[in-house]
């Protein structure tokens, strides 16, 4: 069976009244933002991993949310942004974050991506042959300018034959291989260029089950190989994103916590690296385990109806809206409900969205409180993704409200016709 939700428990937060007025002015469905709790996640990340090792970075992953309110905000806190594109760059640099605290990575890169991010002195961290003579050609237009760069790297992390990637793939499309040589090749060619330095690494792998012992891994193959080929000049390792944040039991039992992933990965930065007089800066990208837990989505209750022996609790809101992968568990779940004077029936029942698909449900089996037109679930725990997942699929998309303490922004209006269908690019 499903979760029982969360009676009233948004109350906490919002009360009927407030939803509803919120309903009012920026439709029955809507994402809140909670700025307080973004900034616990910073500071808690920060702190697992700099009382550990002191020259440690956060580059928050834009892709994973990039709401420019949020992005803004996490740049105040000290942030430095993770970017996989030009859009994503471009982006960063509007919101005002300094050019040099801006990570490009991504398997897609132009020559004018790379002269940019150079020009800008951004890091930047190559992914494949082709981008390493888009930096010669710029290297040899400007000779007397100091380059850097870093390679995002790629190798076996397999364990007793078993990949720990996602879906089971055997090995990474990204990176520079180790394996085939091809490492050792792009490093010759770039060492061969006297004004191009090889200052870091990246090693970011999508993993299934997300263990420290799989990051473990990376940060040791990834000091190994810095230490081998480029001793001197190394500034910082990357060890990518992945980590859990803070997930709810009712989605996973016994994840990691910040403190797990720190203790592991600094400590072998520190057994590296303790004897440098400047030590490398440590870079972690977090993307879900900081922002999963910051956003909630709110749906208004439109109708409910019996099918056989079925109850299914409509509302205004779509499975696209909370979880854009369609996975079947169910999110955790607050009821926020106006004061019925006719008795609370408990039952069991589904609850499905406004698209005409038959996968459309937010959730299955959820045990409670038989919701009536006019109500709102609040589901928890949807900031990751979502947003920038969210396909706009027969009806436009909903408002982003942030707040922070008693102040509340509408970081993003619901969409109108006219923005859906933007007649600078259709043609009608």
């Amino acid at each position: 069976m499903g979760n029982m939700i969360e009676e009233n428990a948004a109350r906490q937060i919002f009360n009927y009244s407030t939803i509803k007025k919120l309903d009012e002015e920026n439709g029955s469905s809507f994402y809140l933002l909670n700025i307080d709790q973004l900034r616990t996640n910073f500071k808690k990340i920060e702190k697992a991993f700099k009382s550990r090792y002191e020259n440690f970075i956060i580059g928050y992953s834009y892709k994973t949310n990039y709401v420019p309110y949020l992005c803004k905000e996490l740049s105040k806190f000290g942030a430095y942004a993770e970017v996989v594109s030009r859009l994503e760059y471009d982006l960063a640099l509007k919101i005002g974050q300094e050019s040099n605290k801006i990570i490009l990575n991504g398997p897609l890169k132009t020559s004018e991506d790379i002269e940019k991010a150079l020009n800008n002195e951004s890091i930047i961290n190559l992914d494949s042959m082709y981008e390493i003579e888009f930096v010669r050609e710029y290297s040899q237009q400007h000779p007397n300018k100091e380059i850097k760069v870093g390679l995002r790297v790629n190798f076996d992390l397999s364990e007793n034959g078993e990949s720990p990637l996602v879906e089971g793939h055997e090995i990474s499309r990204f990176g520079i291989c180790v394996e085939n040589g091809d490492l050792q090749h792009v490093v010759e060619q770039l060492k061969a260029v006297s004004n191009i330095q090889i200052v870091g690494l990246h090693g970011h792998f999508s993993t299934s089950n997300r263990k420290v012992a799989t990051f473990r891994r990376i940060t040791e193959q990834l000091c190994q190989l810095a230490k081998e080929h480029f001793p001197t000049t190394i500034e910082y390792i990357d060890i990518g994103g992945g980590i859990f944040g803070e997930v709810p039991k009712s989605l996973i039992e016994n994840a990691p916590t910040f403190d797990d992933y720190a203790e592991a990965v600094c400590k072998i930065m520190k057994r590296e690296f303790d004897h440098y007089d400047y030590k490398p800066a440590l870079i972690l990208e977090p993307g879900i385990s900081m922002v999963a837990n910051c956003f909630t989505f709110t749906a208004k209750v439109i109708a409910t109806k019996k099918i056989n022996d079925q109850q299914f609790v409509l509302v205004d809101g779509s499975v696209h809206n909370i979880k854009p992968t369609l996975h079947k568990k169910n999110l955790p779940m607050k009821l926020v409900s106006k004061d019925h004077t006719k008795e609370k029936v408990k039952d069991t029942f589904q609850i499905v969205g406004y698209t005409c698909l038959e996968k459309d449900y937010l959730a299955r089996d959820v045990q409670g409180q038989l919701p009536q037109p006019g109500d709102y679930f609040i589901f928890d725990n949807v900031g990751a993704y979502t947003i920038v997942l969210n396909p706009p699929f027969i009806k436009e998309r909903p408002a982003i409200v942030a707040y922070d303490n008693d102040e509340i922004i509408v970081v993003r209006k619901k969409e109108t016709i006219s923005e859906f269908f933007n007649e600078d690019i259709y043609k009608f």
